[in-house]
């Protein structure tokens, strides 16, 4: 049986990880258009820099919750019949135990550079211009996919979530592409589809489960359930 999981903001939310935008479209009262594209590092470097080191102390300060364990827990009774695809950018799928993972939208905890493309593991502030470890340049920004920009490891993503059998998507609003699209795809292509979240989104098509709830809860739930068909 082999499972894609796409998680989303919803599953971190609940460790303390703020979403960031909030219902007036700012996050941290800051406009998307100011923090999260090219155009805006490009305009205030020093805004965006700062910004993202906010999130990244942020990201460090909190725990990976019971929905985060539940996944490494399914991970390691399946192996790599798993595979965990998130939007997020913070380590807490990692630091619960997850391994077979994609972090499709960049890391919080590693840095660009953008004279020669490294991508190194980062877990201090980017504000004051630290040398690239790989080149030497003063031209690091926060590894993390801005709108606009192409998201990480798109062919490999598509083809795990077209072989898969079961396709899971938790605490995800499915309105940003083109991960709002993998569970249309999925089902196109047979797989049983899956949704755990606060509140059922309007997807492409509707998925064959929706359990409404929080991740915390659902998510070990769910688990329980896989591995006993599994066993």
């Amino acid at each position: 049986m082999r499972i894609v999981v796409l998680t989303g903001a919803g599953i971190s939310a609940e460790s303390g990880v703020p979403t960031f935008r909030d219902a007036g479209g700012l996050w941290e009262g800051h406009r998307v258009e100011d923090v999260a594209t090219p155009e805006a590092f490009e305009r205030d470097p020093d805004t965006v820099q700062a910004f993202y080191d906010a999130r990244r102390r942020a990201a460090a300060s909190v725990e990976p919750n019971a929905a985060h364990r539940a996944l490494a827990r399914l991970e390691g009774a399946l192996g790599d019949d798993v595979l965990v695809v998130t939007q997020n950018v913070d380590d807490l799928h990692e630091r619960a135990g997850t391994r077979n993972l994609v972090h499709m939208h960049g890391e919080l905890n590693r840095a660009l550079c953008t004279e020669c493309g490294a991508r190194p593991e980062w877990r201090e502030d980017l504000l004051h211009r630290p040398p690239c470890p790989a080149c030497g340049e003063r031209a690091l920004r926060p590894d993390v996919v801005w709108f606009g920009e192409m998201p990480y490891d798109l062919d490999r993503i598509e083809r795990a979530v077209v072989a898969c059998d079961v396709f899971v998507s938790i605490g995800t609003s499915g309105s940003v592409y083109p991960a709002a699209g993998y569970a249309a795809l999925a089902s196109a292509f047979g797989a049983r589809t899956v949704e755990l979240n606060l509140e059922a989104t309007d997807g492409l098509i509707p998925f064959d489960v929706a359990r409404k709830g929080p991740a915390s809860v659902l998510v070990p739930a769910w688990v329980d359930e896989v591995l006993a068909v599994a066993e």
